[in-house]
């Protein structure tokens, strides 16, 4: 299946309004409130359905209102940017409800992470839009000033965060487009229309509460699908709770080392972005540098172009 050549979403402009969806998880209203607030403070108008806050079982309603949200979001002229309330199983349940076509005219930016890596693999690969794979609304609270700040500028087209540094653990230097996310969703993605592009790219993953040997399962999946070969490197961020007192030994960022190690190419672990509080965004589809005797990142272009531009 042929991706579409890859678009920019438009940058957005002070003040902008910015939609919420909720494709996954139920949202507490508390929390949505407290995301809210910080998005406001910084200037922005936040919009959203009065029926985002619905329950259905460990969805937020039901499969047809959390596609028609997204597909008003898109649709709507007046909303400039659209930002996950928050992850949450359930955005696979309705990528085949989505407009493909809709969403890369509209080309506005779109923010999440976790649960909704599965959304920006398919904007990726559906629409060839590129997305953010950044705080989503109901952790707008819950995330460091900074890395908000830093999602604030990248949505406008600023590189004010262009250098992230982790812990260096194969060396090598190699470019390539970033892609990847939450790791179980991107194995999940395998077989789907939506099925990760890795050639040539550096792939980033994040996870919470996955054993090192789960790690490992999923990574193997991975290599077996031929998803790991011709990879230029893989950048590692949180990996929250991914621990086993029953197996302490390997950790799970010597899992990845030894995968790394085996193919050659350089990793770096540590780095800046998943379940913590200074989560940074980054643009799924943008070039970057991995080098792993250093321990860094550079992101080499925004994930926006300017309003103006076509």
């Amino acid at each position: 299946m042929a991706t579409p050549r890859l678009v920019k979403p438009r940058a957005i402009a002070p003040g902008a309004t910015i939609g919420i969806a909720a494709p996954g998880g139920p949202v507490d209203p508390a929390l949505l409130a407290g995301g809210r607030a910080v998005w406001e403070a910084a200037g922005f108008r936040v919009v959203h359905r009065d029926d985002i806050v619905a329950r259905h079982g460990y969805l937020a309603g039901d499969d047809a209102r959390r596609a028609s949200e997204l597909g008003e979001l898109v649709a709507d002229p007046t909303i400039d940017a659209i930002v996950c309330a928050r992850g949450g199983y359930g955005a696979p349940r309705i990528l085949d409800r989505l407009d493909a076509a809709a969403f890369r005219a509209a080309r506005k930016p779109l923010v999440g992470y976790s649960d909704a890596t599965s959304l920006l693999l398919w904007l990726r690969r559906r629409a060839g839009l590129m997305a953010f794979h950044g705080p989503m609304l109901e952790r707008g609270s819950d995330v460091d000033a900074d890395a908000m700040r830093a999602l604030f500028d990248a949505l406008a087209g600023a590189r004010s965060d262009r250098v992230w540094t982790g812990t260096p653990r194969v060396a090598g230097r190699r470019s390539g487009r970033l892609v990847g996310g939450n790791l179980v969703l991107v194995a999940a993605s395998l077989g789907t229309p939506w099925e990760l592009e890795t050639r040539g790219a550096i792939l980033l993953v994040e996870e919470v509460h996955e054993a090192p040997y789960r790690i490992d399962r999923l990574l193997q999946q991975l290599r077996a699908a031929g998803k790991l070969s011709g990879l230029a490197g893989i950048g590692v961020g949180a990996l929250i709770g991914c621990t086993d007192d029953r197996y302490p030994e390997p950790r799970a960022e010597d899992v990845v080392a030894e995968i790394a190690g085996a193919l050659a190419i350089p990793l770096v672990t540590g780095l800046p972005f998943g379940h913590v509080k200074h989560n940074r965004a980054w643009p799924v589809g943008a070039r970057a540098t991995i080098d792993g005797a250093a321990g860094t990142l550079e992101l080499l272009e925004a994930g926006v172009t300017a309003v103006n531009a076509s």
